[in-house]
């Protein structure tokens, strides 16, 4: 009975539990029905990067699975960027700018890789967008026709070879040797006037277009008689821009020339030559007889 007395309430306490109970019901109903989530406010500028964010990505994946096309070009002449966009090392494109660094051109697939050190399967892949000049492409050709329909006169023939003084040839006389047309004859002759003269029928092989069969074949038929009278290069006093006239000097060698002299004093000889850096070795002995110490 006592028990009995904690379980009764007055009449102003059990409103107050049932205003309790209406408070946490209507609580309940407001959680349930209302969103509490917060109202972001949009950007204008943030939703048209949104709208175009599709877009920009559908673009980059065509980017990124397309196959980049490549048009013929001429492998003496890559960039930097053209070797690295075909798969080429930094050390293949540096040994063909050191290849062409001495005005040497490669004429075929096999010599590019020869010069660059290439895989075969790179060179399996971009030789066939290899591009030469016209008479790079026709000379095998041209040289296997001519000389299978002429080998027998020609070896027939045990005619005396009259030797010319390169220096007195006239185009007519350079097109008469098998492999030289006219624009190899005027190459020649352009480079002689460059220098004055030859003084070595070593010099055939600094003509940019000329094979080893047509250097051959001129060293037949021509030598270097008397050396014109040509003048010389003061090369302990002449300028950066007056030594970079000469074929053999490009800028760069002639201000190495110049640096040398201020701080070595003058060139006396080809020994001289060889310790300035940049000369080219094997065209040294010639260059000195070009040069007035």
């Amino acid at each position: 009975m006592k028990n009995r007395h904690y379980f009764q309430f007055s009449r102003e306490q059990q409103k107050g539990i049932l205003l309790l109970f209406s408070v946490i019901i209507v609580l309940q109903l407001v959680c349930y029905f209302v969103d509490f989530s917060p109202v972001s406010k949009e950007n204008p500028e943030e939703q048209q990067w949104l709208a175009l964010e599709t877009q920009i990505d559908s673009m980059g994946l065509n980017l990124k699975n397309r196959n980049p096309e490549i048009y013929p070009f001429n492998p003496n002449f890559i960039t930097d960027y053209k070797g690295y966009k075909l798969g080429m090392s930094v050390a293949e494109i540096d040994r063909l700018y050191a290849f062409r660094e001495e005005n040497k051109y490669v004429n075929s697939a096999k010599e590019f890789q020869a010069v660059t050190g290439v895989s075969d399967s790179l060179l399996n892949a971009i030789s066939p967008y290899f591009k030469f000049p016209d008479w790079v492409n026709n000379k095998q050709t041209s040289e296997l026709v001519a000389f299978s329909n002429t080998k027998a006169a020609y070896f027939s023939k045990k005619e005396k070879v009259v030797v010319k003084d390169i220096n007195q040839a006239t185009q007519e006389d350079l097109m008469k040797i098998y492999g030289v047309g006219e624009a190899l004859s005027m190459r020649i002759l352009k480079f002689k006037e460059s220098l004055g003269g030859f003084v070595s029928m070593e010099q055939m092989k600094d003509v940019w277009g000329l094979s080893t069969e047509v250097v051959e074949r001129l060293n037949v038929s021509f030598k270097v008689g008397a050396v014109s009278d040509f003048k010389k290069i003061d090369v302990n006093n002449a300028s950066i821009k007056e030594l970079a006239q000469f074929p053999y000097f490009k800028y760069s060698l002639a201000r190495e020339i110049v640096m040398y002299r201020s701080m070595n004093g003058d060139i006396k000889n080809t020994a001289d030559l060889l310790k300035i850096k940049g000369m080219p070795v094997e065209n040294a002995n010639i260059i000195a007889l070009y040069l007035d110490f």
